[in-house]
């Protein structure tokens, strides 16, 4: 296939059977993680070395972007008092995806995908739907998929365990804590 993939990584254990899977299929499989949304700080590092096991173990390169959690709060300011998985959500997926957008193209990537559709709590739709506009502004083609399907989400915590990832207890932003 030899076809260059930027893969948008939420999360190490979310990444646990995209990765692998997209490589069987022979895509050249680039990462990006996009952290600023995590709260605290403490969470992002744990979340980072997690990462950095994942595609230690895969052998991908993986793009980190610099941890900013002001400028993603800023891109969020006036949903606070969303529910989770409401508009700050999708708010908070534009920004993801768009940030991998950019590298996508820096990197001379064609395609876009992400591994945000493996949880059961998210909306694939709305996550497909904002991959493919935002991929589309930046001449890319979206790699639509539903990582949660044929046991998606059961691989993960098989293979988290198996790799030893860190696997946390909640998405990642402040609001969505609940410790």
């Amino acid at each position: 296939m030899n076809k260059n993939l930027l893969l948008h990584i939420c999360c190490a254990p979310d990444a646990s059977v995209p990765v692998p899977d997209l490589l069987a299929e022979g895509w050249n499989v680039h990462g990006y993680f996009y952290g600023s949304n995590i709260h605290p700080q403490e969470e992002y590092a744990r979340r980072l070395e997690a990462l950095h096991r994942l595609t230690g173990h895969t052998g991908i390169p993986c793009d980190i972007a610099g941890y900013a959690p002001d400028e993603w709060l800023e891109g969020v300011r006036g949903l606070e008092d969303e529910p989770e998985g409401g508009r700050r959500c999708a708010r908070c997926f534009e920004l993801q995806l768009e940030a991998g957008a950019k590298i996508a193209r820096a990197l001379g990537c064609e395609y876009f995908c992400t591994t945000l559709t493996i949880s059961p709590h998210k909306n694939v739709e709305l996550i497909n739907a904002l991959g493919e506009r935002i991929a589309g502004l930046h001449g890319l083609c979206w790699e639509k998929r539903i990582w949660r399907k044929n046991n998606g989400f059961l691989r993960s915590v098989r293979a988290s365990k198996e790799l030893g990832l860190y696997r946390q207890n909640y998405c990642g932003c402040r609001f969505s804590r609940t410790t």
